[in-house]
């Protein structure tokens, strides 16, 4: 019987992030704009496209093997997964998505036990009605299907709980930040009884060793370059590295070859003093993975 592992690839927000990382990693993955069933070069990978908000229980149930989705989601959801890694998708977003507690600028609260006996709206009820409770604090928990700031503002609720990133929309239309009930990002979810299959497990882990060298590797680049041995130590001192730069000594003994691994934003600073230095034929490469 052929080998096959179900992964679901979270449709929205993530989906382009999630293929481009795939990509960097070495699995090309092909979406149709009429399918939910993505193709991949990979012959022991089936792929599905899933909501991430629904992520969590496919995985759960097992119709699927792992998936990527929030954090957010599978707390939301109360899903029994393991969770194999975290994934923080810089191309997505620089910070990682939180929600909040939002009231009205002139509202009275000032902590989410100011809430006692009032209305909250929010997409994320299950996680919101957990909150509460385990603090004890009585409120009752309304489902949101969107415009959920607008609720607020015209006094639907007396509060809502929000996803922002920065907090500029929320301000910007004049609400204001109680507190912060949950900091997410993307992570690899798995089945609790695939992660126990000796295979599945092994092909689990080698698709997030993979994804976590790709992001490891964004924004990075490599650095090459050639300079005379009495050189070296004065350029090492402008090198910074993920560990220590490689020194090698070329035909010439007079010469090395120095190799680094820095963020690319730091080669345009770093160049003009490693050319006066002494450095030359010097090459910038990029990365595609650091594991």
């Amino acid at each position: 019987m052929k080998k096959l592992l179900k992964f679901g690839i979270p449709k929205g927000s993530l989906e382009n992030a999630t293929v481009e990382l795939f990509k960097k990693a070495g699995w090309q993955i092909t979406l149709s704009s009429r399918s939910y069933f993505p193709s991949i070069d990979d012959e022991e990978i089936n792929c599905n496209l899933i909501r991430t908000q629904e992520m969590s229980k496919y995985v759960e149930k097992g119709t699927i093997d792992v998936g990527i989705a929030g954090v957010d989601w599978v707390r939301e959801n109360n899903s029994d997964v393991v969770i194999v890694s975290d994934l923080i998708y810089s191309k997505v977003s620089r910070r990682p998505a939180k929600w909040v507690l939002v009231v009205t600028q002139d509202s009275p609260v000032k902590s989410a036990d100011d809430l006692k006996g009032k209305t909250i709206s929010t997409e994320l009820v299950g996680f919101t009605k957990r909150y509460f409770a385990e603090r004890d604090i009585p409120v009752t928990v309304e489902f949101s299907w969107g415009a959920t700031e607008a609720k607020v503002v015209e006094g639907l609720c007396d509060a809502i709980v929000e996803v922002t990133e920065t907090g500029s929309t929320i301000k910007a239309n004049g609400l204001r930040i109680v507190e912060t009930l949950m900091t997410s990002n993307p992570v690899i979810i798995s089945n609790r009884e695939s992660w126990d299959n000796p295979w599945k497990r092994q092909k689990i882990q080698q698709i997030s060793t993979l994804l976590q060298s790709a992001l490891k590797a964004e924004n990075m680049v490599g650095l090459k370059m050639n300079a005379p041995k009495n050189k070296v130590e004065e350029i090492m001192k402008i090198l910074p590295s993920l560990n220590f730069p490689t020194v090698s000594n070329l035909h010439n003994l007079d010469w090395v070859s120095i190799e680094s691994v820095l963020h690319e934003k730091e080669v345009r600073k770093i160049i003009p003093e490693l050319m006066e230095s002494g450095a030359e034929g010097i090459i910038e490469y990029p990365l595609n993975k650091i594991i």
